[in-house]
């Protein structure tokens, strides 16, 4: 279960949360399971995050840094994340569909590129998702 401190300061926006993420650097955020449905998370640090199972359908990510996150699970439908760096996180059953992944950052992140590969080019035009 996330920590309830965590979400009220994410959901305060990016600028408060970055602040309180620079004056907490070793703090990991723990947003297991959080309801960020159409939040806008823009620009947000976070890294490490613990997100996974999280609703971030239709959040705004564009920005966002996610790198070394733990995305498993989580619901981004919808979700955009032009211009996100997703290195090293971990997309393991996350359901990407309607996803805008576009300038999105994905070197080694886990359970998403190996899904697109397997694709046929027909499902991934049904997924929303595509190469490039």
């Amino acid at each position: 279960m996330a920590n309830n401190k965590h979400v009220a300061l994410l959901k305060k926006g990016a600028e408060a949360w970055n602040a309180w993420r620079r004056a907490n650097p070793k703090v990991c955020p723990d947003l297991f399971g959080a309801a960020l449905f159409g939040a806008d998370l823009s620009n947000a640090d976070l890294r490490e995050a613990n997100l996974r199972g999280a609703d971030l359908s239709y959040a705004d990510l564009r920005g966002a840094d996610l790198s070394y996150a733990n995305l498993g699970g989580a619901d981004l439908f919808g979700a955009t994340l032009r211009g996100a760096n997703l290195t090293q996180t971990n997309l393991t059953y996350a359901n990407l569909r309607g996803t805008g992944l576009s300038e999105a950052d994905l070197p080694h992140s886990a359970g998403c590129l190996e899904r697109v590969k397997r694709l046929k080019p027909v499902e991934r035009q049904r997924s929303g998702l595509s190469h490039g």
